[in-house]
């Protein structure tokens, strides 16, 4: 629905000021560019909204620094949707 039915996307995102990605950049990205439809659905600000599972490389983001985490080139982040009807 919010990604078009794409389960899947490798993007290569350009990093802030002082060559650094943080998370918090990323989900606006994902936000702006791949988000299709009810991007409200996704976003909450700057960070992902509450029921939404955010994993860096298969650890919580919460085990880092969440929406302040930095990420490295190959990194793999996903996001999992915790509620369901």
């Amino acid at each position: 629905l919010l990604f078009g039915g794409v389960k899947s996307h490798k993007v290569s995102v350009p990093p802030e000021r002082g060559g650094v990605l943080k998370m918090k950049t990323l989900i606006c990205w994902i936000r702006d560019k791949l988000c299709q439809e009810r991007p409200e659905m996704f976003t909450q600000g700057s960070t992902v909204r509450p029921g939404i599972l955010v994993l860096i490389n298969d650890a919580d983001w919460e085990l880092a620094e969440g929406a302040e985490s930095a990420l490295e080139d190959g990194d793999e982040v996903s996001f999992i949707s915790t509620l369901h009807g």
